[in-house]
């Protein structure tokens, strides 16, 4: 079975910058399209960015957009995102996320997913 591992969450100023890593199991991670969303304190889980096994379609919340960078590793089955400019509102657990069903955007065409990790952006 699959199990995704995040990493490199932290505390981080206004500004700064973090790079999270995703290590998966599986063979065939290849084949999945993988993708990170986030929930704050008091709010739902909304989508972040995600990558296409081939990596020839990524995808970006607009709140994210021109700051973060997702990209994926196949033969370290690892994913990441590199967060740039990050501003106290980016503040979340950050959670990696796979698809084999070739998902994008929306929740439920994940099928497996990691425990998070914290995300602090100090102002």
């Amino acid at each position: 079975q699959v199990q995704l591992v995040e990493s490199g969450g932290g505390l981080v100023q206004a500004g700064g910058s973090l790079r999270l890593s995703c290590a998966a199991s599986g063979r065939t991670f290849s084949s999945y399209t993988m993708g990170w969303f986030r929930q704050a304190p008091g709010k739902e889980r909304e989508f972040v960015a995600a990558i296409t096994w081939s990596a020839f379609r990524t995808y970006y919340a607009d709140s994210v957009k021109g700051r973060f960078f997702i990209s994926r590793d196949n033969a370290k089955n690892t994913v990441y995102l590199r967060m740039n400019s990050l501003k106290p509102e980016d503040t979340a657990v950050y959670y990696c996320a796979a698809s084999s069903r070739g998902g994008s955007s929306l929740l439920w065409e994940y099928d497996y997913w990691g425990q998070g990790t914290q995300v602090t952006v100090s102002s």
